[in-house]
Formats: structure tokens, sequence, C-alpha cells
């Protein structure tokens, strides 16, 4: 079986004080390539996951520009944004640093 692409790798999170996401850092899939580092706000992103985009946690090995170290899927289950594997309490992305 197939695996299925990945849309995108969040490589970093900011929370808001209310302990909701406000801004993550990553790299998204453009075909073939991968985009530079991309600032999505909270909305744009809970969009993408709407949309039905995958997007995964993880780091860019360095000088490997399509090579990424990949974690957990996020999901937008319940009007909060998590890694796969946590209660839907708050948003959070567990293993991913915050900037």
């Amino acid at each position: 079986m197939a695996r299925r692409k990945i849309d995108g790798v969040i490589e970093a999170v900011r929370y808001s004080p209310g302990g909701k996401i406000d801004l993550v850092r990553t790299f998204e899939r453009r075909g073939a390539v991968w985009s530079d580092q991309v600032l999505l706000e909270r909305q744009e992103l809970v969009d993408r996951l709407k949309r039905g985009k995958r997007f995964v946690t993880g780091q860019r090995e360095d000088y490997l520009g399509g090579v990424f170290q990949t974690g957990a899927a996020v999901r937008y289950v319940d009007q909060h944004i998590v890694t796969e594997g946590l209660a839907a309490g708050q948003d959070h992305l567990n293993g991913v640093p915050i900037f």
C-alpha cells in the first residue's frame, strides 16, 4: 500500500497567552519540491487541515532540501489542533519547539 504524501512539515510553533496556536513555522510541498520556511497563522493552518492537507511535525535535515525527520501527524479535532494520539482538550503540538 502506498504512503499518502505529506503536504507540510511543522517545524516550530508559537502559542498565544490563552494557549491556542498563534503561528506555526512550516515547510510546504510545492509539487515535487519543498518551499522555504512559511509562517502560517492559526486560521490558515485550520483551513488547510479542513481541506484535507496532511501536516506532520518534524525538522529539515541540514543541507538536504527535501529530506525531513518527521514525527506525528497533526489533526484538527473539536476546534483544537493536536498531534495524533493526544486528547483534544487544548491546542498542543507534542515535541515541536516554541519560537
